[in-house]
Formats: structure tokens, sequence, C-alpha cells
């Protein structure tokens, strides 16, 4: 899929994340009914478009392939080591009919420390500010980048 902007990539990740919340996992006991499916933040990154996904089951940072992206013809289960100002992170490939591939780092699964789609979307906005901003000289581990507990906040 040739991806546009991030309002196509929005509307496109949560139809089929809904379409599969929908489908392969009704029922399932690890989706935590009080969140929905919702694209966060969603940007180019060097060749890629990155952003968060939040689910009912999982929050994954997430990266889409643009049209110079070495990685989009890698099998998926494939890993992948992307740099950003916080640093290295390990991604790991996968494909969607509707999607094509796409590549994912777990944030956080499940999603059952979440009382609300608030509280989800503040977490993501924060690992995501997070990731593409410098460190400062203190010590932040890998665990607070993902919990969002940058800046003093939790």
């Amino acid at each position: 899929m040739q991806w546009q902007d991030s309002e196509q990539i929005s509307r496109t990740l949560e139809t089929v994340f809904n379409g599969i919340l929908a489908t392969r996992l009704r029922e399932v006991p690890i989706v935590n009914p009080a969140l929905s499916v919702q694209a966060v933040g969603f940007t180019r990154f060097n060749e890629d478009w990155l952003g968060v996904l939040i689910t009912p089951w999982f929050m994954n940072l997430l990266l889409l392939p643009g049209p110079d992206s070495d990685w989009r013809k890698q099998l998926p289960g494939s890993k992948l080591v992307r740099r950003y100002p916080y640093g290295a992170f390990e991604f790991t490939l996968a494909s969607e009919a509707q999607l094509g591939p796409y590549a994912q780092c777990s944030l956080f699964s499940p999603m059952f420390q979440f009382e609300d789609q608030g509280m989800a979307l503040t977490a993501a906005q924060a690992a995501l500010q997070g990731l593409l901003t410098t460190p400062s000289p203190r010590t932040v581990s890998r665990r607070d980048l993902l919990r969002g507990a940058l800046g003093g906040h939790k």
C-alpha cells in the first residue's frame, strides 16, 4: 500500500484493527473492553511513517513503509532496528492483507492497566514524544520511556 498522509493511515489502521477485534478477537479474554482502536501521531520519520497504535489488546509503536523503505519486502517475523533521538529500538515485521507490511515494537500487552481510552492515549503520546526527544543526561530506562515517565510525567 502507498501511504499518503496521517489521515489515510489512521483511517486504514483503525478499520483493519477494528475488523480484527470484531472477528479474530471476539470474546478473547485479553481484550480490555474499556478501550478502542486508535492510531496516534503518525508522521514521517526518515523513510518510514511512525506512530502508535492503541488497541484493546496491545499498544505498539508502528512503522509503515514509505516508498524508499529498505525493509518493505522482508518476511514477516524478521527483525528490524531503527534509531531515534532517544535510542535504538527493535521492531518485528508483520503483514495484514489490507495493510501490507508493517513493523511493530510492543509498548504494552495486554492493556488491563488502562482504565479508559484517555489514559491509553496519554501513554501513547508520551511514549512517542519520548522516542523523538534526545534524553537528558540523567539515566532514563527504556521501561520509563515506554511508560511515559519522562520529564516527571507518569
